[in-house]
C-alpha cells in the first residue's frame, strides 16, 4: 500500500441542521445496504450531526440493532444505559495497542460503535487498523509460530486484589451463571480455594470474515502477555506475582511461552500501519469488528467517549 492510497473510513456528514433524527433517518433509509456500505468501507465516522447523550439510544438503534452486554470482558469499564459503556478506563498518558473486541472470547460482537460526549483537550484519537493489512505485516516466523492459536488465563479475584473481579467481568454474582456461560465456550475453569476463579481459552490467532472472506489478525496475545505492558510495567508486575497468577496472560497453544519480541513486533505494527479517528463532541463511529481493530492515543483534558456493540 503506498502512501497515496491509504485506506480511511468513511465520513459522512450531516446535511442542513443535523441531529440524531436525520442520522437515524439515513441508516434505516437504506435498509440492508447499510450492512454492505459497512462491509465494504470497514468504518463510518458520522460527523456534524450534534448527536447529544439524550440521542443516543435513538442512534443507537438504528447502528446496532442488537446491542450486547460487555460479558466476558476483560478490560475496566463502567455501564452507563442500556448495554453502553465507557471506553477502556485506562490512564490517559498511555497508548491502548490495537485489538479486536474480544477477540480472546468463544464469542465476539461485529459491530463496535463510539460516541464522543466530551471530545479531549488534545490527543485522544481512536486508531484503527485493518486487520487483514495487519496481519500481512507480520514477520513469517511470527505468523508460522501462531498457527495452532493462543491459550489464555484469566484469574479473576473474588472482590479483592488486581483486574477484574468474577462478578464484574460476568455482570453477575452467581457461580452457576458464570459456569452455564462458560459451559459453551469451550473453556475450562477452576474456583479457588480464596472465591476467585482461573478461566483457560484455546481460541485462533486469525479468523476470516464471514461476508468478504478475508483472513485477518484476530487475537489479543499482545495485550494479554506482560512484554505488551512494556519493560518497566512488566518487570514490577513480576515482583507481585508470578506470570502464570497475573490477572490476565497468555501463550501458545500448548503452554508454551511467546517470546516477548514476538509481543513487541504484533503491537507495534498494528500501531505502524493504523489510522487516526479525531473526535469532536456528537461524532460516531462505527466499525466492523472483525475488518477493524482499534485502539485509544493518549490525551489530555476530559475525554468521554462511550461504546457499545452488537452482534
Amino acid at each position: 500500500m503506498t502512501q497515496t492510497d491509504i485506506w480511511t473510513p468513511l465520513e459522512i456528514e450531516a446535511e442542513g441542521v443535523g441531529g440524531a433524527e436525520e442520522l437515524a433517518e439515513r441508516v434505516t433509509g437504506l435498509g440492508e445496504e447499510f450492512g454492505r456500505l459497512l462491509t465494504a468501507e470497514k468504518g463510518l465516522v458520522f460527523r456534524g450531526f450534534g448527536v447529544t447523550p439524550d440521542d443516543l439510544d435513538h442512534v443507537l438503534d438504528a447502528l446496532l440493532p442488537n446491542r450486547l452486554a460487555y460479558v466476558h470482558g476483560n478490560s475496566p469499564r463502567t455501564k452507563v444505559g442500556s448495554n453502553v459503556y465507557t471506553s477502556t478506563e485506562y490512564p490517559q498518558e498511555f497508548t491502548i495497542s490495537m485489538h479486536n473486541e474480544m477477540s480472546y472470547a468463544h464469542a465476539w460482537p461485529a459491530r463496535l460503535a463510539f460516541y464522543c460526549q466530551v471530545q479531549p483537550g488534545s490527543g485522544g484519537a481512536t486508531p484503527v487498523v485493518d486487520a487483514e493489512l495487519w496481519l500481512q505485516s507480520l514477520d513469517d516466523e511470527v505468523r508460522a509460530a501462531f498457527a495452532d492459536g493462543v491459550r489464555y488465563v484469566q484469574n479473576l479475584h473474588d472482590g479483592f486484589g488486581l483486574g477484574k473481579s468474577w462478578q464484574d467481568t460476568f455482570e453477575t454474582t452467581s457461580r452457576e451463571e458464570v459456569e452455564a456461560f462458560l459451559a459453551p465456550t469451550g473453556a475450562s475453569w477452576e474456583w479457588r480455594a480464596d472465591g476467585a476463579i482461573r478461566v483457560s481459552s484455546l481460541r485462533p490467532a486469525t479468523t476470516r470474515h464471514p461476508v468478504t472472506g478475508a483472513e485477518v489478525w484476530f487475537n489479543q496475545s499482545d495485550q494479554w502477555h506482560p512484554a505488551g505492558l512494556g519493560d518497566d510495567t512488566a518487570a514490577a508486575l513480576a515482583q507481585i506475582l508470578p506470570e502464570d497468577e497475573l490477572p490476565q496472560n497468555v501463550t501458545f497453544a500448548d503452554g508454551s511461552p511467546i517470546p516477548p519480541e514476538y509481543v513487541v513486533q504484533i503491537r507495534d505494527r498494528g500501531l505502524e500501519h493504523a489510522v487516526d479517528v479525531d473526535w469532536r463532541t456528537g461524532d460516531v463511529l462505527l466499525i466492523d469488528n472483525v475488518l477493524l481493530a482499534h485502539g485509544r492515543r493518549p490525551f489530555t483534558g476530559d475525554r468521554r467517549v462511550l461504546v457499545a456493540m452488537s452482534d
